[in-house]
């Protein structure tokens, strides 16, 4: 039996699996016990505990989530092993069951792990405390960094969509949010430790309000306000919420970056329909359409669901005709998995693996296109660019305002600056453009 209370070291390690936001709340709730007391270590320095922060978005999210918790439970016998995340509110039971799993936390709970570790037992069954979906109402202010040289400020969590395929409501619960006003004191704190870019995050973020009676685009009003901070960027961001008066504010704001992350999920409106999405792919079009006149040069990476049940031959054709027509920068692509207790369950049709992974393949190749077009087109363009702290083989690399991956040789004095630069050809992996300063030659 070990317990903490007579922990001499008492070092934490983490685990961060799934989106922003989860990394956010992992980098929070590392803040929050250090004020307790406790360590942040990396695995490896022999943790007294180990946390792992799991993602469910899909059936592979809850697969990785069980083999980090597996393998950890191996390497640190001795440490208490604390699981929280999406996967622990959703299956805690699951869970509990795994040998050397001593404490699982729901939504509500995750950030009262300090208090509940004291006097926690090893050799114990599992605890669990988690809440009934209705009652997932906290908001857990979250802002992290890490080793990025971005920040990740959560504005907002929950969701109130019920898609027929996301078990995300169920986990995160409704949709809430703090005040502008504290979010605003969150972006002054980032800016006064020297950070430059911080990037929106949260569930559905343009539903922002809900709780506190504002908008979202009163939120990006007043951060674009706060002096220090070079530039935001709005994380997925839902295209019936992507006002028109949002588009036109970025074009002319001072700091918010012209670039766009957008679910549209399918390409066909029966799909849509059938997923119970809140518009059709004319509303999605237009959308792209409007940023692209009044943004030119703006960055746009697209969601889309792959393999969803009923998706027919027909209809996957017609997505991809429908996205191929699209004046987009990438496609982030997600193979569907079946989600227990969802709605899509009670549609007929199921694509085969086999089809599944074609239809994944030629739409990553549509993808890849569309990402190599938007960069060649920037050949020449003079971005300004973020410069991350990573030294690799002499070079160094950040990101352009509209989300181009730039590579110079490394220069010290560039590390978290944001620094104008000519763009050129690619590098030779073939995964940045090159840069150089205005007025130079290579």
């Amino acid at each position: 039996m070990i317990d903490t209370s007579f922990f001499q070291t008492r070092k934490v390690a983490y685990v961060n699996l799934g989106c922003k936001l989860n990394f956010a709340e992992t980098y929070s709730l590392g803040k929050k016990m250090i004020s307790a007391g406790y360590s942040t270590v990396k695995f490896g320095e022999r943790p007294d505990v180990c946390v792992i922060n799991t993602c469910s978005v899909t059936d592979t999210a809850d697969k990785k989530g069980r083999q980090a918790i597996h393998k950890v439970i191996r390497q640190y016998p001795e440490a208490l092993v604390v699981v929280i995340g999406c996967y622990a509110q959703l299956k805690s039971d699951e869970i509990s069951e795994i040998p050397g799993v001593n404490l699982v936390l729901g939504a509500n709970q995750k950030f009262d792990l300090p208090g509940l570790l004291e006097g926690l037992q090893k050799g114990e069954h599992a605890k669990i405390y988690t809440s009934e979906v209705k009652d997932i109402n906290r908001f857990l202010p979250s802002c992290s960094r890490g080793n990025r040289t971005r920040y990740f400020l959560k504005v907002q969590d929950g969701c109130d969509y019920f898609c027929t395929y996301c078990t995300i409501p169920f986990a995160r619960g409704t949709s809430r949010n703090p005040k502008i006003a504290f979010l605003v004191d969150q972006a002054k704190e980032v800016a006064a430790e020297g950070g430059k870019e911080i990037v929106l995050s949260g569930v559905n973020i343009g539903d922002f309000g809900k709780s506190t009676g504002e908008t979202f685009i009163d939120l990006i009003r007043a951060l674009d306000e706060v002096e220090g901070i070079d530039r935001y960027r709005i994380s997925s961001i839902e295209p019936n919420l992507l006002t028109d008066e949002v588009i036109a504010f970025v074009a002319a704001s001072k700091r918010f970056a012209p670039h766009f992350h957008i679910p549209l999920q399918a390409g066909s409106d029966e799909l849509l329909k059938l997923m119970h999405r809140r518009y059709d792919t004319s509303l999605f079009a237009a959308k792209i359409d409007l940023i692209k006149r009044v943004i030119p040069h703006a960055f746009i990476g697209v969601d889309v669901i792959v393999g969803s049940r009923g998706e027919t031959p027909e209809r996957f054709e017609e997505a991809f005709v429908f996205l191929e027509k699209l004046d987009i920068s990438q496609l982030h692509i997600f193979s569907y998995s079946e989600r227990p207790g969802t709605q899509a369950l009670k549609i007929d049709y199921i694509v085969s693996p086999a089809a599944k992974k074609a239809r994944h393949e030629r739409l990553q190749k549509l993808s890849d296109a569309k990402w190599k077009a938007f960069y060649q087109k920037h050949v020449g363009y003079e971005g300004k660019v973020l410069f991350e702290h990573t030294k690799t083989e002499g070079k160094m690399h950040g990101f352009s305002e509209n989300y181009i991956r730039v590579e110079v040789p490394y220069q010290k004095n560039w590390v978290n600056q944001t620094i104008s630069v000519r763009l050129s050809d690619f590098n030779t992996e073939g995964t940045a453009l090159k840069g150089e300063l205005p007025g130079c030659t290579e």
